[in-house]
């Protein structure tokens, strides 16, 4: 895993002190072992691990400049990409939220106190956190598996004006950045660019939206009604 990561930074280019590198690894290694009990990921080879997890979450650096800025990762899972980032940027304030309470005592109570990583806990689902979270983060982040339409109505209430929703997406970027054209602008997004990232063999995308108007008070809706009747 650490051969792996090393590796994978120097090809995107992104410089960090060995004890930054040496805590991400042994976060990678705390997820794999985990995963023999607790279902995290359906990734267990390290290499793989290193390329498809810690890479893929690494990369949202080359994105934007995250020094001291408040980060919500929607969900997170386990913990990505907003662990490993942590881990690379001390000074990035990080909030995780997902639904699953296992995983998230996981990570509050087990996987990060020996890594020194501090954080806010979220347990639930993006849209009860919404009103009372509102506006508050610099940037939300999210490898989620959903559409960029619902992932748009789920992360960008939470960003302010001014504000970056950074979604990370595959092969299917652009045709889902097509389809959530329109919901992008009733929310008060607005396109910026996508990066792409060679990780793994395969093509990795960062859909970059910026905050630039107020999401309207009724969204997000409810999950049902966002997959019965997408903004898009």
């Amino acid at each position: 895993m650490r051969e792996a990561l090393l590796a994978g930074l120097e090809r995107l280019k992104i410089e960090l002190p060995r004890e930054r590198t040496e805590g991400i690894v042994r976060f990678g290694e705390a997820v794999l072992e985990k995963n023999k009990v607790m279902n995290l990921t359906a990734i267990t080879d390290p290499v793989q691990a290193a390329e498809l997890h810690l890479l893929d979450s690494l990369s949202l650096l080359k994105v934007l400049p995250l020094g001291g800025k408040s980060l919500l990762d929607v969900g997170t899972g386990a913990g990505f990409p907003g662990v490993p980032l942590k881990l690379a940027e001390p000074s990035l304030r990080l909030t995780l939220l997902d639904s699953l309470q296992k995983r998230m005592r996981w990570l509050e109570t087990e996987a990060l106190p020996p890594l020194g990583v501090e954080a806010r806990f979220l347990t639930g689902r993006a849209e009860d956190f919404a009103r009372e979270q509102r506006e508050r983060y610099d940037v939300a982040a999210s490898r989620a598996v959903a559409r960029l339409d619902l992932l748009c109505e789920l992360c960008l209430p939470f960003v302010h004006r001014g504000g970056y929703f950074l979604a990370m997406k595959g092969a299917l970027a652009k045709e889902e950045l097509r389809q959530a054209a329109n919901a992008i602008r009733l929310l008060g997004g607005s396109y910026e660019r996508t990066e792409e990232f060679e990780i793994g063999g395969a093509v990795h995308s960062v859909i970059v939206i910026h905050k630039t108007g107020k999401t309207p008070e009724q969204y997000p809706r409810s999950w049902a009604r966002m997959k019965q009747k997408p903004l898009a």
